[in-house]
């Protein structure tokens, strides 16, 4: 069966955005990033690949779910279809449409959705965001993969945006970077 990871940039008090959504604050450089890129190819978006010098390569994920507000990061840039080397969904249930055809809106309960998407053939699944989503299909988290940057903003949009049950956690690998950046690894227990 598929894992659910979710692979997110947060702060030190774990948010993933400024409560405006922003997340300007997060390292744009450091060797942290020829790390993610080397590990973690399929998350680098379509628009960024080539001068990243990223490849196509199926080596760890080939789906993303992303919800509403994840999604419209891109979309005054131009980014409709921010991942279309992956199967894209994106969760809303204000969403009309979504503005590329790659991309797959799921107007109906995520967590069935990601429970019948788990099910399914093929490698692992991303959760790219947000933090109402993650919440939502929290009971089918298998792996939280952290990138933890170096700031505490008080306040934002949460990890984790909305309530969950506790859960046991497993370290499984903590990588430290000069400019103060982690990455921290762990497996959910059930």
């Amino acid at each position: 069966m598929r894992e659910l990871k979710y692979f997110v940039a947060c702060t030190v008090d774990r948010f993933i955005a400024r409560e405006d959504g922003s997340f300007d604050f997060f390292l744009a450089e450091g060797a942290h990033l020829t790390d993610l890129v080397k590990t973690y190819p399929e998350t680098v978006p379509a628009h960024l690949r080539d001068a990243l010098g990223v490849r196509p390569a199926h080596q760890w994920v080939d789906t993303v779910l992303m919800g509403r507000k994840t999604y419209d990061v891109g979309l005054p840039f131009g980014v409709t279809s921010p991942y279309p080397h992956l199967q894209q969904y994106v969760f809303s249930r204000s969403l009309a449409e979504t503005r590329s055809p790659d991309v797959t809106l799921v107007r109906s309960d995520p967590l069935e959705y990601v429970r019948r998407l788990k099910h399914e053939p093929g490698r692992d699944i991303w959760l790219c965001g947000g933090g109402v989503l993650a919440a939502a299909v929290f009971s089918e988290i298998d792996e939280l993969i952290l990138k933890v940057n170096p700031v505490i903003l008080g306040a934002g949009i949460p990890l984790f945006d909305g309530p969950v049950s506790e859960a046991d956690l497993s370290l499984e690998e903590v990588k430290s970077y000069p400019n103060g950046f982690m990455l921290t690894r762990y497996r959910v227990r059930r």
